[in-house]
């Protein structure tokens, strides 16, 4: 099988787009993440590893306002606290320079690109809105739309068969080792992101470029 056979499947947060979440809070929680340790606390109990109720955000399950009363309920934070995180969450991920340039260097070349990526519906219509660059997928999934999160082997199966490649042509590129292990489970390459470069220079190591 040809280079030319691989096509590229993309994770949105920390691969294409940059997502400081500590930053976001200490922006709009100045006084409950007044320093680098308080800021990962509160990062802990909000997003809690993107499991629990942001998990269920992820996946489409609760709305925002239901976000925002069960992470008040269970933290201590106060309501608008919480929803002055939930609104400016999808504003703090911005286009990574170069993965962007990567992005725009394979589809110039040719090659088909996709996105899996774990973002509630609300995040996602953002980001559609907001980057033209987008349209150099061919195609993508949100977990908040399809109601699967990754690693689950659910969204790995629906995102195969909506590309409509065979899985070994699939190489996805994730920050996050397990969703990278499941991806494989399932049939598919995969290479955990670090950075463009890195990830660039293990693709052509091995062979897909």
């Amino acid at each position: 099988m040809s280079a030319a056979d691989k096509k590229f499947v993309f994770d949105f947060g920390r691969v294409v787009f940059r997502w400081e979440p500590e930053a976001l809070l200490r922006e709009l929680l100045p006084e409950r993440a007044s320093d680098s340790t308080r800021a990962a606390f509160w990062v802990a109990q909000i997003f809690q590893g993107y499991g629990g109720d942001w998990g269920a955000y992820d996946r489409g399950t609760v709305t925002p306002a239901q976000l925002v009363q069960r992470i008040a309920a269970r933290t201590g934070l106060q309501p608008e606290e919480v929803q002055r995180v939930v609104e400016g969450a999808p504003r703090a991920l911005s286009p990574l320079p170069d993965t962007l340039a990567l992005l725009q260097r394979l589809h110039a070349a040719g090659r088909r690109l996709y996105y899996l990526s774990n973002m509630p519906a609300p995040m996602a219509q953002h980001l559609q809105d907001t980057h033209a660059f987008l349209g150099l997928f061919s195609d993508g999934v949100f977990s908040g739309r399809v109601g699967h999160n990754k690693p689950e082997p659910a969204i790995y199966e629906l995102a195969a068969k909506r590309f409509g490649h065979p899985v070994h042509e699939l190489v996805f590129l994730d920050d996050h080792g397990p969703n990278i292990e499941a991806a494989r489970a399932q049939g598919w390459h995969g290479r955990v992101f670090h950075h463009a470069a890195q990830a660039e220079a293990e693709m052509r190591a091995a062979g897909w470029l």
